[in-house]
């Protein structure tokens, strides 16, 4: 039986060992989540239709278990395709740039977006946000599939503008997290004054309902909880 530490390095070879397009077609996430559940014994090591024949022979050499069809349930193997966005019908909502995985799509809102080819994997993960049908995936392989259509520079370059991406929307989740604790502590730092509550019993639990979703959410923010606010200060809102 593998230790926890010898799951965690095997964990990490497999994630090298695929293609990094982050396309969630293996139902997991992202590659690192699907490598996990393989080094784990969770998950099989046919579910990555990027990688293709090729990629499951990687994983079953890393694996020592059989090689297999890839499951059909999760795609085909197939040439390398390239998102396209139709800039006449593009109305700027911005849900694609919000779904690419390695923020390969240049745009802002309300303004007309367009594709990075060099930097696009072909996940496909914009084209059924799109609320205009706007985004089209084009073949740009073609031979080539699998691993013959990709390479490991194109997955290295790939696995780094994900780990960036998903830095980047856990910085904006903190942000909102400490905007937000920020918020209810200066309701709550003069809660008599601001609540629409009478009851000296009803604004007791209100407090502490109060400082409770107050210390989730610093906590979730990465912030030391600190002491109750003090309640010299406030603002107008209702709590």
């Amino acid at each position: 039986m593998r230790s926890a530490a010898d799951i965690r390095a095997l964990a990490a070879r497999i994630e090298d060992a695929l293609p990094q397009t982050q396309c969630t077609r293996c139902g997991y996430p992202d590659c690192r989540g699907y490598a996990r559940a393989i080094a784990q014994q969770q998950a099989p090591i046919d579910r990555c239709p990027p990688g293709g024949a090729e990629g499951i022979a990687r994983l079953a050499a890393l694996t020592g278990r059989p090689m297999t069809a890839l499951d059909p349930q999760c795609g085909t193997e197939a040439p390398r395709a390239l998102a396209v966005i139709d800039e006449e019908w593009c109305i700027g909502c911005t849900l694609c740039i919000e779904a690419c995985p390695v923020d390969c799509i240049a745009g802002s809102h309300k303004r007309m977006h367009t594709v990075i080819d060099a930097l696009c994997t072909g996940c496909e993960l914009c084209v059924p946000v799109c609320p205009v049908d706007c985004i089209a995936m084009h073949d740009v392989t073609t031979p080539a599939t699998g691993w013959a259509a990709w390479s490991a520079a194109a997955a290295s370059q790939a696995r780094a503008r994900y780990e960036n991406h998903q830095t980047r929307i856990e910085g904006d989740r903190r942000e909102r997290e400490q905007a937000m604790a920020a918020l209810a502590a200066a309701k709550l730092a003069d809660l008599e004054r601001h609540s629409r509550i009478a009851d000296a019993g009803q604004l007791a639990r209100k407090r502490t309902l109060v400082e409770a979703a107050i210390a989730r959410a610093r906590s979730r923010a990465g912030e030391p909880h600190g002491d109750p606010p003090s309640r010299n200060c406030g603002d107008d809102a209702d709590a």
